[in-house]
């Protein structure tokens, strides 16, 4: 009988060097502009990471002050500190980060932050798992989970909180083994904590059926609505409605005149004009945007935009 393997991923490193300090933190937040800054206290840091995609507990001691700005626009993170802290969202929503408060990063927007002297612990989810997990929670279709920062937990959120991060950890970061179903549980436990503890709105998005599309058509332009943030392909579609690719592709060009790819394709254009709309050139940029959906070449992209919307990404963004 073979022994499963352990599915936690650790990650761990330390030293006394303000330059990689800078570099570890920078890569772990896929952050940028971090500016690390001797305090008073003899510099020393030591982050380590413990988990799996769908969820990891995060640990950080840094004894100077780091400034910079964090983009993490696949996870969501709520982070507490026990010693020292300072400022998220600077210039912006600030929240003060102190002991005794978790607070949840600011949502799918890059944010800067000031902290100094900290011992700060984090609990990062996978963005698509706990969208669905929410969905699953509120009987809905998935829908873009926004968090707002600024509203405190109440007292008996908070003890709630508390306690199911502690069991939380005791499996996540415990030196027993555990299996993949076991650490699946855990995750689906803590998800259930963050949306039961932090405000939140579940940003659902509409989903325009074109006139036409009835039965297993009309069931895969849904599902490519729901989905549209995963890499499904028309195979993925396919299989979800019960049809073989040529049948799929056959349906969709009888009922609307369209390829199952390029209705895909334009729904995600879509959904990168939305975020267009609704961020600034302060804090986001095209490129960022137009790769998160899935668009790698920005030339092909910026000439599939302009033929969709009759005007450029960079036009949308500065209106």
């Amino acid at each position: 009988m073979t022994t499963p393997t352990d599915p936690r991923t650790v990650f761990e490193t330390s030293g006394s060097d303000l330059d990689a300090a800078r570099a570890v933190f920078e890569e772990a937040y896929d952050g940028d502009g971090f500016l690390p800054e001797r305090s008073a206290r003899s510099f020393d840091y030591r982050f380590r990471s413990v988990g799996d995609p769908s969820m990891s507990f995060r640990s950080t001691r840094f004894d100077a002050r780091m400034a910079g700005t964090v983009n993490t626009p696949d996870e969501f993170s709520v982070t507490w500190v026990s010693e020292g802290g300072g400022v998220l969202d600077v210039g912006r929503d600030e929240v003060a980060l102190v002991p005794g408060r978790p607070v949840v990063f600011p949502s799918g927007r890059p944010f800067r932050f000031d902290l100094a002297d900290v011992r700060q612990s984090l609990v990062q989810l996978d963005r698509v798992f706990l969208e669905r997990v929410a969905a699953e929670a509120y009987g809905t279709e998935p829908g873009t989970l926004v968090f707002d920062h600024t509203v405190a937990p109440s007292t008996p959120a908070l003890r709630a909180w508390n306690h199911e991060v502690q069991e939380s950890a005791r499996v996540v970061l415990g030196s027993t083994p555990v299996s993949a179903l076991a650490l699946a549980e855990t995750a689906r436990r803590t998800a259930l904590a963050v949306l039961s503890t932090f405000a939140h709105r579940i940003v659902a998005p509409e989903v325009p059926v074109p006139a036409g599309a009835t039965g297993r058509v009309r069931q895969a332009v849904e599902y490519m609505h729901a989905a549209a943030n995963t890499p499904i392909t028309t195979t993925d579609v396919a299989e979800h409605v019960g049809l073989s690719i040529r049948g799929l592709q056959q349906a969709f060009q009888r009922q609307l005149g369209t390829a199952p790819n390029a209705m895909l394709r334009g729904i995600r254009l879509d959904r990168v004009r939305d975020e267009l709309r609704a961020g600034t050139p302060n804090d986001t940029t095209v490129a960022t945007v137009a790769v998160r959906w899935g668009f790698a070449h920005l030339g092909r992209f910026s000439a599939a935009y302009s033929r969709r919307f009759g005007e450029y990404p960079r036009d949308t963004l500065h209106s």
